[in-house]
């Protein structure tokens, strides 16, 4: 059997029917979700009933075009992430604001890449710190000892703790 259903105008038959026993039983259903929900049903619409109430200013209005917090100086501090990368970033907000390159390997062998366009990266380093840092790209990491004097080396070139 084939049974062909075709758009019609306005809502269907079984749409109508349900929204009109939800209408006729909202007293209970409001009720209902008070019971399981311990008050909290009733406390939710009334905070969202007050958040859709607009404040009314008594008197003058200021209005502040910059109202971005102060920025506090920056705590840079040089960072290795677990999956190998090295950057810089501020203590203070956690944000990273330079990255210098990543620990890469090719093989058995270990190496750091300073993120250059020659490297492969996307957004390189600036002149500055590419010139500052140009003669440890492709320093080989044998052990942890030596890749923790690297990023020491990294430290006191940029005098970044």
């Amino acid at each position: 059997m084939v049974e062909i259903f075709s758009k019609k105008d306005g809502p269907r038959r079984e749409d109508v029917a349900a929204k009109r026993l939800i209408n006729e039983n909202r007293t209970t259903i409001h009720r209902l979700a008070d019971q399981i929900s311990n008050g909290g049903f009733t406390r939710s619409r009334q905070l969202m009933k007050q958040a859709r109430e607009e404040p009314k200013p008594d008197g003058l209005v200021f209005h502040f075009m910059d109202n971005s917090p102060t920025q506090a100086e920056p705590e840079p501090r040089l960072r290795r992430s677990p999956n190998g990368r090295v950057f810089v970033m501020d203590t203070k907000t956690g944000k990273q604001m330079l990255f210098l390159g990543e620990f890469r390997d090719r093989g058995a062998v270990r190496y750091f890449a300073l993120a250059t366009k020659q490297n492969g990266f996307i957004s390189p380093v600036d002149a500055d710190i590419e010139d500052t840092l140009a003669t440890l790209d492709g320093v080989v990491i044998e052990t942890a000892e030596i890749e923790e004097k690297l990023l020491e080396v990294i430290r006191e070139r940029l005098q970044v703790p």
